[in-house]
């Protein structure tokens, strides 16, 4: 691993244990921007463990810096504390430092978007286009939630504490929010490799931690399942010279069956709480995927109209319209997709360029692809459409 993959892997850790240390999310990216600097100057190879590196290092250098740039009492004293205690005592249900972290962004003070955004740069390390994407809005849009959170956050003084147990599940959306967004980003991309393992592993990892903290809530188990099942596909993405295969043309034997079994557990356990809600849902639409030979469409498509009805969106729309493709035809899924909007979307118009090619609109069915290539923001996606759109100028 170099120092880019050290960043991508450590960035949320050590900014969330910097954070518990200085209570000041500014201070805590500054000081832990300043440890990587540091790295690329001092590392001829990698120390035997990167993550405490940087946050000893990190700490260090924020330490000088509270006593360089202020001469309040307070900040001086918070140097001092930060020099005699490595370790504060942690008091509360949240003992794991990053999930902390989610739960403290996701302040019922902050704006809904605003908590998952900054969230994500925090915990993910995600750049900003990164969370541009998965919000499917404009970057600047995007920052400016980040820069007006961290305002809020300071203006008004929002504590960095464990919030108490009556408390976690108002809190509980929002977290789920930024898991499943975490574990998106990781699963496909903004650019790079089509896959960042590093991501999908921290958000099961903290899906797993949330899960023990509050195992009676069926939506925080319905997401734990849905990100298993998921994830239990994964070896079977790329093929061997890195090409998108796409889930009916994979190798099942690949698959993980363990995770697979786990997520199917956990699903069931869901139904008997008879609680459902979108995450379980989708949990359960992947359960039907990993089930057998093959996928039953029409058990899909029922599942498809069930979120539909909970979860209203436009991308719900667009998973469903493929699901109605397989059950009743390419028209009547054309159809759904005649006035859904999701700009800057390439799978709309991938999903369109399909319908069109199995109706024989060849010519229609390459504008889409053209579309679908100029918005993919993956080289490994761009490179499938690709593929396909090329496959239209081939005689059959």
């Amino acid at each position: 691993m170099d120092l880019d993959g050290v960043y991508r892997a450590e960035y949320g850790r050590c900014v969330a244990t910097l954070v518990r240390l200085l209570g000041d999310i500014s201070l805590a990216e500054e000081a832990v921007q300043d440890a990587f600097a540091v790295a690329l100057e001092k590392w001829d190879t990698l120390p035997p463990n990167p993550g405490a590196w940087i946050v000893t290092t990190a700490r260090n250098r924020a330490i000088d810096r509270l006593r360089r740039e202020s001469t309040r009492e307070a900040r001086h004293a918070q140097a001092l504390l930060l020099h005699q205690h490595d370790e504060p005592e942690e008091v509360g249900p949240v003992r794991d430092d990053q999930l902390r972290l989610i739960f403290t962004c996701c302040h019922p003070a902050l704006a809904p978007d605003a908590r998952t955004a900054l969230t994500l740069r925090l915990l993910g390390g995600l750049e900003v286009p990164e969370i541009a994407r998965a919000y499917l809005m404009p970057e600047a849009t995007i920052a400016q939630r980040i820069v007006r959170a961290k305002k809020k956050i300071r203006d008004t003084g929002i504590p960095y504490r464990v919030p108490a147990e009556q408390e976690l599940p108002d809190r509980l959306p929002p977290v789920l929010t930024v898991l499943y967004l975490m574990f998106n980003e990781g699963y496909a991309a903004t650019s790079g490799s089509l896959i960042r393992t590093d991501l999908c592993a921290e958000a099961i990892r903290l899906a797993r931690e949330l899960a023990t903290l509050m195992p009676d809530e069926p939506e925080v188990l319905g997401l734990l399942a849905l990100l298993l099942l998921t994830e239990a596909r994964r070896p079977a993405r790329l093929s061997p010279a890195g090409e998108l295969v796409l889930l009916p043309d994979q190798d099942r034997s690949l698959w993980n069956h363990a995770l697979i079994a786990e997520g199917h557990d956990l699903v069931r356990r869901c139904l008997r709480r008879n609680r459902p809600g979108p995450y379980q849902i989708q949990a359960a639409i992947n359960a039907v995927h990993t089930d057998g030979p093959a996928t039953d469409w029409q058990q899909v498509l029922a599942l498809y109209d069930q979120l539909q009805a909970l979860a209203p969106t436009p991308v719900v729309a667009l998973n469903r319209a493929v699901a109605v493709a397989e059950v009743h035809g390419p028209a009547l899924a054309l159809a759904a997709l005649e006035h859904l909007e999701l700009p800057g979307y390439h799978l709309l118009p991938a999903t369109r360029a399909d319908l069109l090619v199995r109706l024989g609109r060849a010519r229609e069915a390459a504008a889409a692809y053209d579309e679908a290539i100029a918005l993919a923001g993956n080289e490994t996606e761009r490179a499938f459409l690709r593929t396909r759109r090329a496959g239209l100028d081939r005689p059959s």
